[in-house]
């Protein structure tokens, strides 16, 4: 089996202060994914920059939709081949400063995107979305050398959690000085795009300060396209070689389209379905954010123990129980109502709903992570990498478009549904992931 020489410094493991950098940039860029993404500009997208026009904002939803998915078919289109050229050049660093600045541009000129505003609106996203999630397989590259693979379940939960309580950050201070999503607040809500463009600038600087690029450059005088081209046929022909990360990959397919399903329309269901007030969704901020958190550290301690594998399954289970709860939640309601003589409303009971999906949210993804880290030789991480966001967006692309069309046809409660049966079969395929083989396989790789 070819095999590109071992780094000098393959065994040479980050120090804390390397570490809590590179979980910066997820403290970082967690403004854009929940300020941009998840709740507020999506919000403000979907219910005023296109509005209702008379037809249950399923138009505004669509293009919301269509948007994300774009930017998500870019991805699929460029990751592995940037991730191809960053394991060779050794310029993983480099190739996630060209991303980080990229989003902070697009992210902060979304200010200019007003009511009726729609193609630039979409456009911006597209743009803003494509760079961000570039970034996303970039820092992501640099997890296998951060720790032995014992390690790494816990160094991505720190990650992910540091990376929600930077959302919590980020939310309050948008809460507290922007307002909310409405049209009547629109001259104040409209800088949430600067904020989170700033937030993300000053937060990741530790990150280009203390992570170290390991990385051994080979030979220049061969172009970009040429080292994408070769190394991506060739590790497409290796991939037998790595058929547990093939397996998991798949399932992964599936899981994350549920996930961006979730990310993307979770706080337009609350605004849409659920009604919920001004109050109850900033509550739902803050739920999320320490929910994710806790998921994603926990879960993180609890992989090392059981195994990424299990884990995995756990976290999809998790996410099955979520999804049938978000989409019961206003006739759960009106039953608790009736049997117990209660008032409560459907947006109180959602907010329980949201411990749920938080702790989901943060145990999947970052088990989903440290998998693909275990699975993958050092010498080639930025390239895997590549692949695990490949998978992710297509994942994205998949999920957000068939709920788009979903949505327009049956309404947005019952699509949420489709979730459900995204992660069951994450789950069944899952069931072919050997993990011992796949960690033998990243071993054997290196040391030929």
């Amino acid at each position: 089996m070819p095999s590109a020489p071992a780094m000098p410094n393959a065994t040479a493991y980050a120090t804390r202060r390397e570490i809590f950098g590179w979980a910066m940039f997820d403290f970082a860029n967690q403004a854009y994914t929940l300020l941009i993404i998840t709740v507020v500009f999506g919000e403000l997208f979907t219910t005023v920059i296109v509005g209702e026009r008379n037809d249950g904002y399923r138009l505004a939803n669509f293009l919301w939709s269509l948007a994300l998915a774009i930017s998500y078919l870019m991805v699929v289109i460029s990751a592995p081949l940037c991730g191809a050229v960053m394991d060779y050049r050794a310029e993983k660093k480099r190739f996630l400063l060209f991303s980080y600045l990229a989003t902070v541009a697009t992210t902060a000129m979304l200010y200019f995107v007003e009511p009726g505003y729609v193609v630039l609106g979409l456009l911006l996203i597209v743009l803003s979305n494509y760079a961000y999630s570039m970034g996303e397989s970039f820092i992501a590259a640099f997890l296998p050398e951060l720790g032995p693979p014992d390690a790494l379940g816990k160094i991505s939960g720190f990650g992910w959690a540091l990376g929600y309580i930077g959302g919590l950050v980020a939310a309050g201070f948008t809460l507290i000085v922007l307002g909310e999503a409405t049209a009547d607040n629109f001259e104040r809500i409209r800088w949430v795009g600067p904020f989170a463009a700033g937030f993300f600038l000053v937060a990741a600087i530790p990150t280009f300060l203390w992570l170290k690029e390991r990385g051994v450059p080979k030979p220049h005088g061969v172009s970009y396209r040429q080292i994408a081209q070769q190394r991506i046929v060739g590790t497409f022909k290796e991939l037998r070689t790595f058929k547990d990360l093939s397996i998991f990959l798949v399932s992964l397919l599936f899981s994350m389209a549920g996930v961006y399903i979730i990310i993307a329309f979770a706080f337009i269901y609350g605004a849409q379905v659920i009604g919920w007030d001004e109050s109850v969704r900033n509550i739902m901020f803050i739920i999320v954010q320490v929910t994710a958190a806790a998921g994603a550290i926990g879960f993180g301690f609890l992989q090392d123990k059981l195994g990424a594998k299990h884990t995995y399954q756990m976290t999809l289970a998790l996410w099955v129980a979520a999804i049938v709860a978000i989409w019961a939640t206003p006739e759960v309601t009106a039953w608790l109502n009736r049997q117990l003589g209660w008032q409560w409303q459907a947006q109180h009971v959602f907010l329980i709903v949201g411990c749920l999906a938080g702790l989901s949210l943060g145990s999947s993804q970052s088990a989903s992570r440290a998998l693909v880290g275990v699975f993958s030789p050092l010498e080639k991480s930025a390239e895997f990498f590549g692949f695990w966001g490949l998978a992710n967006k297509l994942a994205g692309v998949l999920g957000i478009v068939m709920l788009g069309i979903l949505q327009t046809l049956i309404g947005l409660q019952a699509s949420i549904l489709l979730c459900v049966g995204l992660f069951m079969a994450a789950m069944l395929i899952c069931l072919g992931v050997n993990e011992r083989r796949g960690r033998q396989a990243a071993v054997a790789w290196k040391s030929v």
